[in-house]
This record gives C-alpha cells, structure tokens and sequence, in this order.
C-alpha cells in the first residue's frame, strides 16, 4: 500500500511540474502549482445508496511550503456501494489564487466533479475536480486515490476544504 501512495505522490508532482507556477512575494496574486494529499479519516465514512461522505485531513506541498487542510469528500450523487479503509488519493494542484503567500490557504473551497473507483482486496480511484474558494480559481485535473476494501463507487464526487488549525 504504501508502494502504490508513493507512486500517486510521484504522478501528482509530476503533473504539477509541468504546469508553469509563478514565484510571488508575500501578499500577491499567483499561481500555485503544488500536490495536495488526503488521507479519509478512520471511521468517519458514511454510506448511502446515492450519497456517500468521509472525513479529510490534507497536506498541500508547494516548492518545499506546507499548508494543512481538513474536510469532507464523497459523493454527492451516484452509486456507492464500497466499505473501504486505509483511503488515500492525491490531486496535482494548478490554482489562480488573490494571496499565494504561505499560510493563506488558499485552496479552502468547494470542489466537484466526477469520480469512480472499484476495490476488491485493494482499490484504485480516480477523480477531476474543478472549483475554488473565495480567494481563488482551481483546477485540480486528476487524483488518484488508493484504498483497501469491497465495492465500486461512481458518480458526482465532491471535496470541500478548509484550513485547519
């Protein structure tokens, strides 16, 4: 397991290493290029037929900063019938943010989009998310996502963040 969330971290930061970043000084407008891991909270999955949330704690990584994170992700409408543990999945981060400055957390927002993945003994996932917050626009083109379990989960997905203290 931890081969395979090293190789999502590894694919994360080589997407991000493609996109151009801008280097801004404190306090300005930017782009953010960076890799965002979560990790779902043990034991805080709730499954529905067509809904289905999970508690998050994420670590943004952008050229050597770190910003924590703590949400919620799921799905928000389709099909969920996956008892998972040990859930992790990684987004490669492209974000136009007002304050790209370390600590501003700009990535706190509300993400959607598409979502499907199947587990049987081990799991792979996959999502695009698009949205943002009140300081920023984001892209996250793609995550990959690792879990161990049963089930197959498919629909509208959602990611919703916010900083964590």
């Amino acid at each position: 397991m931890k081969t395979i969330s090293k190789v999502l971290s590894a694919t994360a930061i080589a997407l991000a290493a493609v996109a151009p970043a801008s280097h801004a000084t404190e306090g300005s407008a930017g782009v953010q290029v960076g890799v965002l891991t979560c990790t779902v909270v043990p034991g805080s999955r709730v499954n529905l037929l067509i809904r289905s949330t999970a508690d998050v704690t994420c670590t943004y990584e952008n050229q050597g900063q770190t910003e924590k994170y703590k949400g919620e992700t799921g799905i928000a409408l389709g099909l969920d019938l996956s008892f998972k543990n040990d859930e992790k999945f990684a987004f490669a981060v492209i974000a136009a943010s007002a304050d790209v400055k370390p600590g501003a957390h700009a990535l706190a927002g509300k993400y959607v989009g598409g979502t499907a993945g199947a587990n049987a003994g081990v799991g792979l996932s996959a999502s695009a998310l698009i949205g943002g917050g009140n300081k920023n626009i984001s892209l996250q083109p793609l995550a990959l996502g690792t879990s161990t379990g049963v089930g197959v989960a498919g629909g509208i997905g959602f990611l919703y963040i916010e900083a964590a203290n």
